[in-house]
């Protein structure tokens, strides 16, 4: 083949690549760098899961979780990830926000390996480290089940430090905190570092009558979006569950996402893996939707307005409706 023929072949081989990536529609997602989410969003990259799926995935880093939500309100990015009670309170206030699974993994009461301390019981007189403020969920849930089950009032029998999760992590392993209720992320650090769980969030759920498993964070988009961009929205969620089958699998994609994790050792390496793994949601059907509508009327009763705003119950449309599994 000559040099002139050769020449062209290549540009006519250009132009249709091109023009091919032209047709496919983008999807842009705000995340954070070392977020948990990013993990399955490099998975789709680097496998290809989006050209393969029809669609083009775009990533812009953002610094933390409250930018994250402004990039959406502001229509910077089409996603974020974010839990659904946040959709729900902006829905109430007239946002058309409306949310997808990603993960049911929740965090845990962890305690050092030779505590004393063995339920939610022996949580009298214990200082106990929370991340998050006063109405952080999994704070309401641990006080509801003490109350419900122990006739315990945790904000008088015991002694609440909020604070940061890497802070709360440091001062659980210098001794100064009896016990302490960390997102999933840190409470596998924990679990890494020799620390036991005397009950995980799920659990206390379970306890309080929410045997469905519910998911804590999805992607979030809004409505419009959704019903402008029905193609690019399903293929996303078909490379979505691709890469949480891989994810569920294959442990040589874990090495792979090593450097993503900043797992400080092997012990911490695998918790997150398999803390991740447990947490990918298996169902998501109309007995999840009305589990979480439970969830939310309990978190309405025990947050009030500053957690949930004016809807004190689940608002239509919370849940996009196009996506079932």
């Amino acid at each position: 083949m000559s040099l002139v023929r050769l020449f062209l072949v290549l540009t006519l081989v250009c132009v249709a690549t091109l023009t091919h990536a032209a047709d496919r529609p983008t999807v842009t997602i705000g995340v954070l760098k070392f977020g948990t989410v990013s993990w399955e969003l490099d998975v789709i990259r680097h496998h290809r899961l989006d050209e393969a799926a029809g669609f083009e995935l775009k990533l812009m880093e953002l610094a933390s979780g409250q930018a994250a939500q402004i990039a959406l309100q502001g229509g910077a990015v089409d996603m974020i990830a974010s839990d659904w009670l946040w959709v729900a309170r902006q829905r109430a206030a007239g946002a058309d926000l409306t949310f997808i699974p990603h993960s049911a993994a929740v965090g845990a009461l962890m305690v050092p390996a030779a505590s004393p301390i063995a339920s939610v019981a022996d949580l009298k007189g214990r200082r106990i480290g929370v991340a998050g403020t006063p109405i952080d969920k999994s704070w309401l849930l641990l006080k509801a089940l003490a109350r419900d089950r122990y006739a315990l009032d945790l904000d008088a029998a015991a002694t609440p430090v909020f604070a940061a999760p890497p802070l709360l992590n440091q001062k659980a392993t210098t001794g100064e905190l009896d016990a302490v209720l960390n997102f999933w992320p840190y409470a596998a650090r924990l679990q890494a570092a020799g620390m036991r769980t005397v009950i995980g969030v799920d659990g206390m759920m379970r306890d309080l009558g929410l045997s469905v498993q519910v998911p804590a964070v999805g992607f979030v988009f809004h409505e419009g979006w959704a019903k402008a961009n029905p193609t690019a929205l399903d293929a996303f969620v078909a490379a979505s569950r691709k890469a949480k089958t891989i994810m569920a699998q294959s442990d040589a994609e874990w090495d792979r996402l090593r450097p993503l994790m900043k797992a400080e050792d092997e012990a911490t390496w695998a918790a997150l893996r398999d803390q991740f793994r447990a947490g990918i949601p298996n169902r998501w059907t109309e007995e999840e939707r009305e589990a979480a509508a439970k969830l939310y009327g309990l978190m309405a009763k025990l947050g009030g307005r500053e957690l949930v705003g004016n809807a004190m119950a689940l608002p239509d449309g919370t849940f996009w409706p196009g996506v079932q599994f």
